[in-house]
């Protein structure tokens, strides 16, 4: 008989079972914790980068050259950070600085620098070379631009502030605060790295702010973030910085600008065959032009032709062109000399020929050189207003990219320094287009000037007008084929071979403009003209009147008869309702 043998079960007792359960999830729960929670970092990075950093709207620009007690600071900083228009000339070997009313350079090597051609001397250099980088010692340019700097103790860095910066005085709270929670972190979290310590009562300015967290900086211009709730706020403090500015009396005008230019190529008109320009209050002649790489100007100017202008109540505002010759252009205006020499030409003309401005056509200039038209006008402009000249330019519309008759201009710039633009509102179709045209359609005018005011504003934009038509000729050859050419002619020219071929121009929805059309039998060819007149000046008119632009310009005198200066009479128009 098999022999049976019972054995207990020892049972667990819940205490246990729930004790141990108790003590997983709290091992659980504290991995967790140890996983997610945000402990301050106790990395430490580095603020400042190498010797003398430059301080500038809450970052490190660079690094500054100390000479005994002269602070130098980097060409690229100031053109970077303070001004792009500063550039640096090679054939001078100088800095170029221009300001509203200035023009100042600096050359190398040299213990004097000329504002307005007038010298300044120092006791060294304000420029500096080395290692193939420029530097320009910050005193001599605060007097340009509105801007300070200190030096700060304990980081050596070097503190440059802008007019108009704000920020608040605040300080640190008189608490006992684990030092951990008062480091300034390079992100608003615990976990980032610190740049610094501070204590308790400690000055700081505050910069921004983030969640909640405040961005500060110490009186050694370290900063970093820190809780809000360690920091006392003091007092706004705004950055003020006055510069001493001239105010330039330039010649005024009895009403809007209604130019007139006077086309002179060869020798000027006889003043005593100019009809009378009902509105018109100044008269440009294209009596300038570039003509040598050294800057030389050709002049075709006439002071008798002035003092008729002058007899009849108008301004005489001269034109310089650049011969629309891109190459020329580039070697005359790359360097500082040579734009110093036509400026000084175009000051010596402006007493001798009695003007009262100077409108500059720079036109077919490669696309790269736009820059260098721009630094010229800048140049150019304080010398002419210190002359008491006013200063235009002509511009057309933008064409796309890469066009030596557009893509130069920089416009938003050369509004900022001439007194008026001249928006040349015409050639929509040219004598080189692949198809017969208007010289200019009122709806391409007017949607490309909308444009154009998204750059310029209208107060210092002028309309320049056509005063001529194209007559188109579409002409079938013996082998089939059209070929296209046109002939421009003025106003006058335009009724008579109207009047002569016995036609009735209709309007043209699609232009704006009266229209006329003439078949020629025995040539087999199509004459087709958008005229310019009364009805369509007038509407051009009101596109002056609608936006409110300074005014308008027409191109030229000699294309325009008397129903142009009645319709464009801008101090007897008022405008209507476009069609």
């Amino acid at each position: 008989m098999a022999r049976i043998e019972y054995h207990k079960t020892k049972t667990i007792s819940p205490k246990l079972i729930i004790g141990g359960l108790i003590g997983a999830g709290l091992l659980i729960i504290s991995s967790i914790f140890l996983f997610f929670y945000p402990f301050a970092s106790t990395e430490k990075k580095t603020y400042f980068k190498g010797e003398n950093p430059i301080l500038y709207k809450g970052n490190q620009q660079g690094n500054a050259i100390i000479e005994g007690n002269t602070v130098f600071v980097p060409l690229t900083f100031l053109q970077e950070q303070i001004d792009p228009s500063i550039l640096y000339d090679e054939k001078s070997k100088s800095v170029i600085i221009t300001t509203k009313d200035k023009v100042v350079q600096m050359p190398t090597d040299s213990l004097t620098y000329f504002v307005n051609q007038k010298g300044v001397t120092l006791q060294l250099s304000p420029i500096l070379s080395m290692d193939g980088k420029i530097f320009v010692t910050i005193d001599s340019i605060l007097s340009f631009f509105p801007i300070q700097y200190k030096q700060i103790p304990g980081s050596e860095a070097i503190w440059v502030q802008r007019d108009g910066e704000k920020y608040e005085t605040a300080r640190l709270i008189d608490k006992d605060v684990n030092n951990e929670k008062l480091r300034l972190r390079t992100k608003p979290t615990w976990s980032s790295p610190y740049t610094a310590d501070m204590k308790k009562q400690e000055a700081v300015t505050i910069e921004g702010e983030k969640e909640d967290f405040y961005l500060v900086r110490k009186t050694n211009g370290i900063s970093g973030y820190i809780k809000k709730e360690y920091v006392q706020k003091e007092k706004a403090e705004r950055i003020t910085i006055d510069l001493e500015s001239k105010t330039f009396q330039l010649p005024k005008l009895n009403g809007p600008i209604q130019l007139t230019w006077e086309a002179v190529y060869k020798k000027n008109p006889d003043s005593t065959k100019i009809p009378e320009m009902a509105g018109v209050n100044v008269v440009s002649p294209t009596w300038f032009s570039l003509a040598g790489s050294d800057g030389t100007i050709k002049n075709l100017a006439s002071l008798d032709y002035s003092k008729w202008a002058h007899g009849k109540g108008y301004q005489v505002w001269g034109v310089f062109s650049n011969a629309f010759d891109p190459k020329l252009t580039n070697e005359a205006f790359k360097n500082y000399e040579t734009r110093q020499n036509i400026i000084r030409q175009l000051l010596q003309y402006s007493l001798m020929y009695q003007l009262q401005g100077l409108n500059f056509d720079i036109e077919n200039v490669n696309p790269e050189d736009g820059p260098l038209v721009t630094q010229f006008m800048r140049e150019a402009a304080p010398y002419l207003h210190e002359a008491g000249l006013v200063v235009s330019m002509d511009i057309t519309f933008s064409a796309g990219e890469n066009n030596n008759w557009s893509s130069f201009y920089e416009r938003t710039k050369l509004a900022q320094i001439a007194d008026y633009l001249i928006v040349m509102a015409y050639d929509e179709h040219t004598d080189s287009s692949l198809s017969a045209g208007s010289v200019a359609s009122l709806p391409w005018v007017e949607s490309n000037l909308e444009k154009l005011l998204t750059e310029v504003p209208n107060e210092k934009l002028v309309l320049g007008v056509p005063l001529y038509a194209r007559l188109w000729k579409e002409q079938t050859k013996l082998d089939g084929t059209m070929e296209l050419s046109a002939e421009a002619l003025a106003m006058d020219k335009v009724k008579a071979w109207v009047t002569e071929k016995g036609l009735q121009p209709s309007y043209d929805e699609e232009s704006g403009q009266n229209y006329a059309e003439y078949y020629a039998e025995a040539e087999k060819a199509t004459y087709k003209i958008w005229i310019e007149d009364g009805q369509s000046l007038q509407k051009r008119a009101n596109l002056a009147i609608k936006y409110k632009l300074a005014g308008i310009g027409t191109w030229s005198r000699y294309f325009g008869d008397q129903t142009a200066w009645t319709a464009l009479n801008l101090n007897s128009n008022k405008a209507i309702t476009q069609k």
